[in-house]
């Protein structure tokens, strides 16, 4: 098994533009890295497919990225993160991380009661995949989950302020608030766009762990961990693609990216 080199690109996927807020993360965090981006919008949502399509589809995307000389793969998806990741890891020679990890360890941090709250897509709430890493981590702690389908086209939609979203946000919320959480995992890469609305829904004595920030730090950590961390001189390159309709990404993703999509390139992903 060779060495993944260090100039290698840091590969994401996620099923469409959410993982945007990951990646947006990553470059921020770090300039020099050269990112590849696949957004598989042919195929999105993964959030209410099976476990085995989910793992099927997260397979094809990883080898896909794969080819593009990648030294790291971030599944920037709860969804594929919660049941393709194993199934990635051991498929892949290179370090594979995931988006649930990373905010379950920092909930745990940054709860003080053990009531952690965690909002996703009903496939993320239904695995039980935070509850289950937060109470490896914390087996005393108890987690409250709830599925808020309707952020995700709120946030495409750039609704993201306003009293119609607000009041969405207050009725997702209500149950969870009602249980005296004192943190939330924002578990779905959709909902950092809506993060002023729901802290100010959820108040100020709630935390709020945003996933897409913890997983910059755990590429951090991992390239660092593996000296494969490029000098701070360099500048990375930012290459976007999609498995279906490259303009309406592009215009899409400049939002949840924080800066617009210079070129979006349709590529074939197939399950074979």
């Amino acid at each position: 098994m060779n060495r993944p080199s260090s100039h290698g690109a840091i590969g994401v996927f996620d099923s469409g533009v959410g993982g945007l807020t990951v990646c947006r993360r990553i470059a921020e965090t770090l300039p020099a890295e050269s990112i590849v981006y696949l957004g598989d919008t042919a195929r999105v949502p993964y959030g209410s497919k099976s476990a085995n399509t989910v793992i099927r589809y997260a397979t094809a995307c990883a080898q896909l990225l794969s080819r593009r000389n990648i030294k790291l793969l971030v599944v920037a998806c709860n969804t594929a993160s919660a049941f393709a990741l194993e199934t990635l890891q051991q498929q892949l020679p290179i370090p594979v991380l995931g988006v649930v990890t990373p905010g379950a360890l920092a909930a745990c941090n940054c709860s003080t009661s053990g009531r952690i709250g965690v909002i996703g897509t009903r496939g993320v709430i239904e695995s039980g995949v935070y509850e289950a890493t937060i109470r490896r981590l914390w087996p005393d702690a108890q987690v409250f989950g709830k599925a808020c389908p309707l952020f995700v086209p709120f946030a495409e939609e750039g609704w993201t302020e306003g009293p119609i979203i607000k009041d969405v946000v207050r009725t997702y919320l209500d149950a969870l608030l009602q249980a005296d959480i004192d943190t939330l995992v924002l578990g779905c890469t959709h909902y950092p766009l809506l993060r002023h609305v729901i802290a100010e829904v959820a108040g100020s004595h709630v935390r709020l762990v945003d996933s897409a920030e913890e997983t910059a730090r755990d590429v951090v950590r991992v390239l660092g961990e593996h000296d494969m961390v490029l000098p701070a001189d360099e500048q990375g390159a930012h290459t976007f693609l999609v498995s279906d309709c490259p303009d309406g990404f592009m215009d899409l993703g400049a939002q949840f990216f924080g800066r617009p999509l210079e070129r979006v390139e349709w590529v074939d992903v197939c399950d074979g």
